[in-house]
């Protein structure tokens, strides 16, 4: 009785398993339908090929943007569009993400992608840059900055993870899913397009902005080859976080962007920043999500230029 019960179990998990089952997207399709002009590959070696855009004038100062978790470059495109008249606009995806796809020896610690970014940096030949950081691109850019200070001419954090315990409104179930050890192989492979629409709800107030074209982005290149097991070995990456300490170390000129509305990282996570870094500036944009440079397009540009203006000028 009881081997008969364990085989109907394992029919029907195998039947809902294949039934739910989302594949990985095709490579060569997802090249041709997110990496167009004017994205390029850049070698990097060891098996990783980052997908980059570099736009605006060559001998214009270099703003390098830093986006989130389980997002892409695309997330910068409003400031891009607004921003590449006066400043060379870098933006990649990271290893795990994107078009870039996993990274070759699943390294996603800060120290890692802190690298890709210096290593970006060298095969660019830039000298001195300032850097931006979305969430977890916050993150990546603080210690880089933390790591490199003598490349940076200034820091921008946006919404940017880093303080140690923030109490946060909600944590997205997606993000729940890949922290679960037993439900983390199933991220693997069964990725309902319905749970990123409710991933990318809960980071935009003005919901309109969430399009079905968003919507199939993010799933789609999430489910490029490798990137699913590598958001689940990510979320298994230990932390690594700000203390203050380490932001009191920073002395470049920093711009503190949050969303007043942010679900996932707090406003009160802003404060926390600005208690840490002596050379601030706070900006909280009111109605507004988890990706102000998308939500707030036109003002956090323009408040990005403003602060470079006035603080960058003669560095």
């Amino acid at each position: 009785m009881l081997a008969t019960i364990v085989v109907v179990l394992a029919v029907v998990l195998g039947a809902a398993f294949l039934l739910f089952r989302t594949p990985d997207t095709d490579p060569a399709a997802m090249r041709a339908k997110y990496g167009g002009p004017p994205s390029q590959f850049v070698d990097l070696g060891g098996g990783l090929n980052i997908h980059l855009r570099d736009t605006g004038p060559r001998n214009a100062p270099v703003l390098m943007l830093i986006h989130g978790s389980n997002a892409s470059l695309h997330t910068w495109e409003p400031w891009a569009k607004r921003l590449e008249q006066q400043y060379r606009i870098i933006r990649f995806d990271l290893p795990g993400h994107g078009l870039t796809g996993p990274h070759p020896r699943r390294d996603y610690t800060m120290r890692s992608y802190a690298d890709v970014v210096e290593q970006l940096r060298l095969k660019l030949h830039l000298a001195r840059f300032v850097i931006a950081g979305n969430s977890m691109g916050g993150s990546v850019a603080w210690h880089y900055a933390l790591w490199h200070p003598e490349r940076v001419r200034a820091l921008i954090l946006v919404d940017s993870g880093g303080q140690p315990e923030p109490m946060r409104t909600s944590v997205p179930l997606g993000f729940r899913i890949a922290r679960t050890p037993v439900l983390r192989y199933f991220a693997t492979q069964i990725t309902p397009r319905a749970l990123i629409e409710s991933t990318l709800d809960d980071s935009f107030t003005n919901r309109e902005l969430v399009t079905p074209a968003m919507v199939d982005r993010y799933w789609e290149l999430l489910r490029y080859p490798g990137n699913r097991q590598a958001t689940v070995d990510r979320f298994s990456t230990r932390r690594d976080p700000a203390s203050p300490a380490r932001l009191q170390a920073l002395k470049m000129p920093v711009l503190i962007l949050w969303g007043a509305d942010d679900k996932l990282i707090p406003v009160s996570s802003a404060n926390w920043f600005a208690q840490q870094i002596p050379d601030h500036q706070v900006i909280i944009y009111p109605a507004t999500g988890h990706v102000p440079m998308e939500e707030r397009a036109d003002e956090s540009a323009r408040d990005v230029l403003d602060f470079l203006s006035e603080h960058t000028a003669d560095r």
